[in-house]
């Protein structure tokens, strides 16, 4: 018992006694790197204001192999929704329908709730979307 109260006391002793870190110190920092470094950085500033286009979601609303009928789907689609963008896209040997420009899934499937009603067998893809307009 005597020597945890020694020990308690050492230790107390030890941790209360003050320390002092480098106060009212200046100095400067050299960055020393390749010129190659800016040229990439340069290169990777214009390609991304060259890309217009994210990482998101869409919704595939109808694929086949006939063009005609994936014109009318997105005709109709656009009947019913004017305001979000519709996309025929061709991977051969499919005409794919995919609709609106979301950036997370959760607004994916929140739409994709309205849609279920006029497109059944719509479900989630991950794509390459439109930046959204800034206003």
């Amino acid at each position: 018992m005597r020597g945890l109260t020694i020990l308690t006391f050492l230790t107390v002793l030890f941790f209360c006694h003050t320390t002092y870190s480098q106060e009212n110190t200046s100095g400067t920092v050299e960055i020393v790197q390749d010129a190659s470094i800016d040229k990439l950085m340069l290169k990777h500033i214009s390609i991304a204001s060259e890309t217009e286009t994210i990482e998101g979601y869409r919704i595939q609303i109808h694929f086949s192999g006939e063009r005609e009928k994936a014109k009318l789907v997105k005709t109709k689609f656009l009947q019913q929704f004017p305001d979000v963008a519709a996309y025929e896209i061709y991977q051969q040997p499919n005409f794919k329908v995919r609709v609106g420009d979301f950036r997370s899934r959760l607004e994916a499937q929140k739409f994709m709730n309205e849609l279920n009603s006029l497109f059944p067998s719509a479900f989630i893809v991950s794509d390459d979307i439109h930046l959204p307009r800034l206003e």
